[in-house]
């Protein structure tokens, strides 16, 4: 199994031959091991089938996470490499065995979606009991939004522009492939055929108006992506020429004036 896998160099296909071999060479002992003792185990039939009722009882657990492993397996709900979220645990799938999947966890106390060096293993029979979110799945591409406060008295139009520039910059690097995979989910699936270029919405507040860039991004740079709309957006109102300012609001609290109070005598 060392050399079979030493020699292949995609790690996807690596890990699917490793797990083929594995899963080959455990289907052989039990045949095997069925085969020799096939002549011995005709006179128990009767009590290896009240036993096997109690085994099954006692490994509800165990035999509801090997189910759940071929609804993994053959149901599609993730793979290794997808990201997920499985409960209250997100990260990205890097084993699926028999009994348990293996996540590499993202987040907690690490902010936004990188990994936090926590490795978490979650039985198979979780697929049965709570959603399944895949980040990754049919649609590799998500929807995200970064809002700027812009102030009241900004050439609010220039403002809009230039953020609507901005989304249609960083989304056309996979622009193409993000259309060719929604084609594919509305073809499969009861789905409307929706815009996927970058939208700018605008809201007035009290304080100042929300524009709120909304775009497609591949779900495995989508801090990054965050950060390069934050930077150009920055470069473009600092040569904006005051025509373009981010609002803020600042609450100062102070020490209020001394209340002397009177007790009756």
């Amino acid at each position: 199994m060392g050399l079979a896998t030493f020699r292949i160099e995609q790690a996807s296909l690596r890990y699917s031959v490793r797990k083929t071999i594995s899963f080959a060479a455990y289907a052989g002992a039990v045949a095997i091991i069925a085969i020799v003792w096939r002549p011995s185990l005709g006179g128990f039939g009767v009590a290896l089938g009240v036993a096997g009722a109690g085994i099954a009882f006692a490994l509800q657990e165990v035999i509801t996470s090997v189910a759940g492993w071929f609804a993994i397996s053959f149901a599609g709900f993730y793979k290794p490499g997808d990201r997920v979220q499985l409960g209250g645990i997100k990260g990205d799938v890097i084993d699926v065995g028999l009994l348990r999947t293996t996540v590499m966890e993202i987040g907690e106390w690490v902010s936004a979606d990188l990994y936090n060096g926590r490795v978490v293993r979650i039985a198979n029979s979780f697929v049965f009991k709570e959603p399944v979110f895949n980040y990754s799945g049919d649609i590799p591409f998500l929807w995200d939004e970064v809002m700027f406060p812009i102030r009241y008295g900004s050439d609010w139009k220039l403002a809009r522009d230039t953020l609507t520039a901005i989304g249609n910059e960083v989304v056309d690097p996979y622009r193409e492939r993000a259309m060719a995979a929604w084609q594919s989910a509305v073809r499969r699936y009861q789905l409307e055929n929706v815009t996927l270029e970058p939208m700018v919405a605008m809201l007035p507040t009290d304080n100042w108006i929300e524009m709120r860039l909304r775009y497609i991004v591949d779900y495995r740079v989508r801090r990054k992506t965050q950060d390069m709309i934050a930077t150009r957006m920055l470069e473009a109102v600092d040569g904006s020429e005051g025509r373009i300012q981010f609002a803020s609001q600042t609450i100062q609290v102070v020490a209020g004036s001394q209340i002397s109070v009177d007790r009756p005598t």
